[in-house]
């Protein structure tokens, strides 16, 4: 489909060779122009074509010359910007078929879009790319992908994602290392289906695709109460957990040793759950998978160190404060309470259970506005109540159950404060500080 120019950057080489709005794109280097990954890997060359229709419906071909790094200065239709695509998986540990009904439409949509991966870091499982879409991502080069792998065993992971064709991941990862294509792998675990020697024969194969995957990310599944008809998963306990995670420490010694990498890197949820140490920060070796909640708390308390030097805080606030957060992540803040807050500081922690999704849930940003309101309705005695803003959808106003914020302002007992996620955030809260 033809994309039309909407406007031309003033001085650009699009206006230099003569595009106007209203033109139309029907080809760039002799290739149709898809959605804007097209768009922007075939605009990076040094030298092109471009068929374009005018206005007029006179056609015409243009020649480019630019340097590879040189923006063409064009803004296209909406034709260019493509809806996300969907999931083909029914995966077993699926988190979306395991909310309750009600809630709103957006929190129901699965997207699957390899696409988002590359622009947002999305994990995807290309059970739903063609072979032809699968050879346009090989023709782009795209680096880096993000990659639910699951597990690499064929008949598991059909199983798991109960697709048919999710056996052919391994023939996939291949290709993408051969074109020199990067990735990063992630293995959402469930026990009994894709841990022990399932899971050695995953690692085993991902390390055959090493430098194009960059690391692996160990995830626990995640389970509500929502499960009905669903498969049975048993989660995660203590003890399996650090079971798991002093497993993947051995290995990373023996991929440091071998790969130069650690390679392996269980998640944050691991460790709160297993109680076993946060690894160093030089153990995350640059937090490749920090959006997917590798590192996130090591990363959080190296930020409020850095804070404690950049805003001193000697004197404690004279108020009185208290933190909700999902009961994973209490022990943690009470400790960096312990550790960095000016002596007399008074702040407590509160660990929120999730009666809405079930209290196998144990994130903080998947607490929902009415716990919040419940569990903290009694909390008399306090200057402030201060919780994360990644409870709260991007647009800022709404919990997950639809509570808006000003809801939950009205029922508390105390001035409600929302804190960036971020050490420095934190840091600036406990003291007292302006946001």
């Amino acid at each position: 489909m033809a994309s039309v120019i909407t406007s031309v950057q003033p001085g650009s080489i699009a206006e230099k060779i003569g595009l106007v709005p209203g033109d139309r794109i029907e080809k760039i280097a002799g290739e149709t122009v898809i959605d804007q990954i097209d768009y922007q890997a075939l605009t990076a060359r040094e030298q092109f074509t471009i068929d374009v229709t005018k206005a007029d419906g006179r056609v015409t071909k243009v020649q480019v010359m630019k340097e590879d790094w040189e923006p063409l200065g064009l803004t296209l239709d909406q034709n260019i910007v493509s809806k996300p695509r969907p999931c083909h998986n029914h995966c077993i540990f699926c988190f979306i078929d395991q909310m309750p009904p009600g809630m709103r439409d957006t929190l129901y949509v699965k997207d699957d879009d390899w696409r988002l991966s590359l622009m947002m870091g999305n994990f995807v499982t290309l059970t739903n790319v063609s072979d032809q879409e699968f050879d346009r991502i090989l023709r782009r080069r795209v680096s880096p992908l993000y990659i639910s792998v699951q597990c690499t065993d064929p008949e598991m992971r059909c199983r798991m994602m109960r697709n048919p064709n999710a056996g052919q991941i391994m023939d996939r990862l291949r290709a993408l290392k051969e074109h020199g294509i990067r990735f990063h792998c992630q293995v959402v675990c469930c026990p009994g289906w894709n841990d022990g020697a399932i899971l050695d024969k995953t690692l085993r194969d991902l390390e055959t695709l090493f430098p194009a995957v960059g690391s692996v990310a160990l995830v626990p599944v995640g389970l509500t109460k929502h499960r009905e008809g669903l498969d049975k998963i048993t989660p995660y306990n203590k003890e399996t957990a650090a079971a798991l995670v002093r497993d993947m420490r051995a290995r990373q010694q023996d991929y440091r040793k071998r790969l130069g990498t650690r390679f392996v890197f269980p998640s944050d949820e691991f460790y709160c759950l297993s109680g076993e140490p946060l690894p160093q920060d030089e153990e995350y070796e640059g937090y490749p998978q920090i959006e997917n909640g590798v590192g996130m708390l090591r990363l959080f308390e190296t930020d409020i160190s850095y804070a404690t030097e950049d805003f001193p805080c000697d004197t404690p606030s004279d108020k009185k404060r208290l933190i909700a957060c999902g009961t994973s992540v209490a022990a943690f803040l009470r400790d960096m309470i312990a550790k960095y807050a000016p002596a007399g500081t008074q702040v407590d922690v509160k660990a929120i259970r999730n009666t809405f999704f079930g209290e196998s849930v144990t994130v903080t940003g998947l607490l929902t506005g009415g716990d919040l309101a419940e569990q903290l309705k009694d909390e008399t005695g306090y200057d402030e109540i201060m919780i994360c803003r990644n409870t709260i959808r991007n647009e800022g106003d709404m919990f997950l159950d639809n509570m808006l914020v000003e809801e939950l302002r009205a029922a508390l007992p105390a001035p409600l404060r929302i804190v960036e996620n971020t050490g420095e955030a934190f840091w600036r809260a406990i003291c007292g500080m302006e946001a």
